[in-house]
C-alpha cells in the first residue's frame, strides 16, 4: 500500500465511521483489506482504492464495514453487567414506578452479544419487571452484524466466551453445533442501523445508554459531538456506560460520574452549578448511592 492510498482510506474512514486511524496503523488496514479486494476480484488495495474513488458506493460500505467490525463477547468486562443489576435498576424501578416502563439503548452492539447480555440481566429479575414494558435498541453502522445478531445464532466460541454457563442452557438451544437464543430472548432487542456521526435524536429518550468500546477509536472532537447529543437522549435522571478505557473527563461536560461505579455517568443537568451531585441526581438514584 502507498503512503498515498493510505491516506485516502483514513480519510474515508474518517468521514464514514468516525474511526481515526493513526499513521502507525498501515499494517491494520492491510489485514482486514486485502482479503476484501480478493474477495470482490480485485488485485489488490491499489485497485480496491481505484474503485472507490470512481464512485463504487457498495465497495466504500464494505470496506468501512470491513474496517469497523470489532471484538465483543457476552458480559463483556461483567462490572457493567454488575452496575445494571446493583445500582441502575434498582433506581429506575423506583423512578419509573408510574410508568412502569425503561428503554435502554445499546450503541456499537455489533454481533449483539451486548445487547443480548442485557436482556439476561432484566430477565433475572423476574417478578420485579412483571407488568413493565422494556425495550432494548440495538444499534450499528455494519447491517451485516445487525443481521447476525437479529438470529442470535452463536458458535461455541462465542457462547464461551463470558457466558455463564447457567444462563447458556436456561436461554439458548442447541441446534447442531450452534447455539440459538431463546425466542423470548431475542423479541426484548430491537436492531436498527445507525452512524453515531449523525443526528440520533429521531430515537426519543432513553433510561440506559451503553456506548461502549467504540468511542476510543474516534478524535476528541468526534468524542464531543457524540457525548453532547448523547446527553440530549437520555433522561435527566438516566445513566450511561462507557467501555473500561472511556471516559467523559477532559472530553465535555455534558455528563459527570455516577457515584462510586466507575465506567458511569450521570447527564449534567445544570453545567455551570457548583452545588454538586444533589442538584442533579433524583431522589431515587440518590437513595441507592447513599446506601451504599
Amino acid at each position: 500500500m502507498t503512503p498515498l492510498d493510505y491516506e485516502f482510506l483514513r480519510k474515508i474512514l474518517r468521514e464514514r465511521s468516525g474511526l481515526d486511524l493513526s499513521p502507525d496503523k498501515q499494517y491494520l488496514v492491510e489485514s482486514r483489506l486485502i482479503p476484501l479486494a480478493r474477495r470482490v476480484g480485485l488485485s489488490g488495495i491499489a485497485e480496491l482504492v481505484a474503485k472507490i474513488k470512481g464512485g463504487s458506493e457498495t465497495l466504500t460500505a464494505e470496506v468501512v464495514e470491513a474496517m469497523t467490525t470489532n471484538e465483543t463477547f457476552f458480559f463483556r468486562d461483567k462490572i457493567p453487567f454488575d452496575h445494571l443489576r446493583e445500582a441502575i435498576v434498582p433506581a429506575l424501578l423506583q423512578g419509573r414506578a408510574n410508568r412502569r416502563s425503561l428503554r435502554i439503548w445499546c450503541a456499537a452492539s455489533s454481533t449483539g452479544q451486548e445487547p443480548y447480555s442485557i436482556a439476561m440481566c432484566l430477565k433475572e429479575l423476574g417478578a420485579a419487571l412483571t407488568g413493565w414494558r422494556i425495550e432494548i435498541l440495538a444499534t450499528d453502522l455494519s447491517q451485516g452484524v445487525l443481521e447476525k445478531s437479529k438470529a442470535g445464532i452463536f458458535s461455541q466460541f462465542e457462547v464461551q466466551r463470558g457466558l455463564p454457563i447457567q444462563m447458556l442452557v436456561k436461554y439458548f438451544t442447541q441446534v447442531g453445533e450452534l447455539w440459538q437464543l431463546n425466542a423470548d430472548i431475542r423479541a426484548m432487542v430491537q436492531h436498527r442501523q445507525l452512524n453515531l456521526l449523525q443526528d440520533f435524536s429521531h430515537l426519543g429518550t432513553f433510561d440506559v445508554v451503553f456506548c461502549r468500546n467504540v468511542l476510543i477509536y474516534f478524535d476528541q472532537e468526534t468524542k464531543t459531538g457524540i457525548f453532547e447529543r448523547l446527553a440530549k437522549v437520555l433522561e435527566p435522571d438516566g445513566v450511561l456506560a462507557l467501555g473500561a478505557a472511556e471516559s467523559v473527563i477532559g472530553i465535555s461536560d455534558a455528563f459527570k460520574p455516577y457515584p462510586d461505579r466507575r465506567g458511569l455517568y450521570l447527564p449534567n443537568a445544570v453545567r455551570t452549578s457548583r452545588a454538586g451531585l444533589a442538584a442533579v441526581m433524583p431522589h431515587a438514584l440518590k437513595a441507592v448511592a447513599s446506601a451504599r
